[in-house]
């Protein structure tokens, strides 16, 4: 069994293990549909090196993970390490078009309305986060 075989589980992911990882498959998916995602990178050693892929774009980065129980995908769209939306789907290229749009300069009001998958995380006011 490969390492990307057991990091990521033949019966959830195979695409993902004929492709080496997250990170290689959603290059080639953003490529086959002519989807512009910025850099991708993953973690250099670890499960996480097939498992995990961040999509970087002047806005903020896109990170994705995956469900260990079922197969689906799970999206954060951070800027200055604060995660601004998140959600999850179960198409590769729901996350590439997720990617591209946020690289594009969509807002997140649009890409929430775009993606219905997709929630804007409401942050507190420092001032009322401090009084809890």
């Amino acid at each position: 069994m490969s390492d990307a075989s057991a990091a990521l589980g033949v019966r959830l992911y195979p695409d993902l293990v004929e492709r080496g990882g997250l990170a290689p498959a959603l290059i080639e998916t953003a490529a086959r549909h002519q989807l512009d995602v910025g850099r991708v990178t993953a973690p250099e050693q670890g499960r996480g090196r097939f498992t995990c892929a961040e999509l970087h774009s002047e806005q903020g980065v896109v990170c994705v993970g995956l469900g260990s129980q079922a197969r689906y995908f799970m999206i954060d769209i951070r800027a200055a390490e604060e995660v601004l939306a998140r959600g999850d789907c179960m198409d590769l290229v729901q996350v590439a078009q997720v990617a591209s749009a946020w690289r594009s300069g969509l807002t997140l009001a649009e890409l929430t309305a775009r993606f219905a998958f997709m929630e804007e995380i409401k942050h507190r006011p420092a001032s009322v986060a401090q009084a809890v």
